[in-house]
C-alpha cells in the first residue's frame, strides 16, 4: 500500500474510537495507526493470534481489524473463538482474491471484509459503516426505517429494544443481520434488488462480484429456519435481489404453499 495514500486527510470530529487491529504486517499495523488517529480512531496493534484474542476479549475495543494469515491462531480461529463470546465488531482482512476466505469468514460472524491490498480510504469508509451499525445496535436508533415496531409471518422485529425473534423464539443476530431483516420486513411481499440492499444495509455502492450480502442473506436465512422452521421465507429472486415471503390471506402461516404472495413484479416463468 503506497505511502501516499495516507496523506491529505482531516479527522472528523473529536470523539476517539478504540481499535484493535490483529494484523502481523508491523509496517502495515503502524501506516493505518497513523492514519486512523487522522480521523478520530485509536489502533493498538497485535501481531499474534492468541495476543489478539486475549486483548479483543477484555471488550476495550469498539472494533476489531483482523488479519486471517496469522502466525498462532489464524484469523478464523481467533473469530470462531470470539464469536463464543463476544460481539464486537470484526472486519476481516484477507487476501486479494481469495474467495473461499471471505465465505468462511462471514459465515463464522465478521461483519464485513476487506480484500488486501486496500485502499485506506476504503478501509476508513467501511470502519464507519461498521461502527454506525453497532451504535444502532447498542442505543436501539437506527437512522435507515425510523420504525420502532415490525411484525410480518410470525416474525417480530423491535428497534428500539433491538431484538428479533420468529414465532417468540429470539434471534441472535449481528448487526448485519438484523438491519438486513428490517429492510426486509419493512417491505414485505416486495422485491428488494442487491443493489438496493447493498447500499442500505452494507452502505456501499454495489458490486456484482462482492457476494458479501448474499453471504449474509444466507445466515439470516438458516437463522430464521433454525428458530422456527417456517420454510425458506426470504426468496431468492434471480439475478434480481431478495423478497421476505408473507402468508397469503387464508392460508395457514406455517403453510410452505403459502408462503408468498403473489408479486406483479415478477414476471412470467422468474425463478425464485
Amino acid at each position: 500500500m503506497p505511502a501516499r495514500e495516507f496523506s491529505g486527510f482531516r479527522p472528523r470530529g473529536d470523539s476517539v474510537e478504540p481499535v484493535l487491529m490483529i494484523d502481523d504486517d508491523v509496517e502495515l499495523c503502524s501506516m493505518l495507526e497513523a492514519y486512523l488517529s487522522r480521523h478520530g480512531f485509536a489502533v493498538t496493534a497485535e501481531h499474534n493470534g492468541e495476543l489478539g484474542l486475549h486483548r479483543a476479549l477484555t471488550g476495550e475495543f469498539s472494533m476489531v481489524l483482523l488479519d486471517v494469515m496469522l502466525p498462532g491462531l489464524d484469523g478464523f480461529e481467533v473469530l470462531r473463538r470470539l464469536r463464543t463470546s463476544a460481539q464486537v465488531s470484526v472486519l476481516l482482512l484477507t487476501a486479494r482474491g481469495e474467495d473461499i476466505d471471505r465465505i468462511v469468514g462471514l459465515e463464522i460472524g465478521a461483519d464485513d471484509y476487506l480484500p488486501k491490498p486496500f485502499n485506506p480510504r476504503e478501509l476508513l469508509a467501511r470502519i464507519r459503516a461498521i461502527l454506525r451499525r453497532s451504535v444502532a445496535n447498542k442505543t436501539g436508533i437506527s437512522g435507515k426505517t425510523g420504525i420502532k415496531h415490525l411484525s410480518v409471518g410470525g416474525i417480530e422485529l423491535d428497534s428500539g429494544a433491538r431484538t428479533a425473534t420468529c414465532n417468540r423464539i429470539e434471534l441472535d443476530l449481528t448487526n448485519v443481520e438484523f438491519e438486513l431483516l428490517g429492510a426486509l420486513m419493512g417491505s414485505p411481499g416486495q422485491i428488494l434488488t442487491r443493489e438496493h440492499l447493498t447500499e442500505l444495509v452494507l452502505e456501499r455502492k454495489f458490486n456484482p462480484f462482492d457476494r458479501s450480502l448474499d453471504m449474509h442473506v444466507s445466515r439470516l436465512r438458516r437463522k430464521l429456519d433454525d428458530a422456527a422452521k417456517l420454510g425458506d421465507q426470504i426468496k431468492t429472486i434471480r439475478s434480481v435481489g431478495y423478497q421476505l415471503a408473507v402468508p397469503v390471506s387464508g392460508a395457514g402461516a406455517h403453510s410452505p404453499a403459502s408462503s408468498v404472495s403473489p408479486d406483479p413484479s415478477i414476471p412470467a416463468g422468474r425463478e425464485i
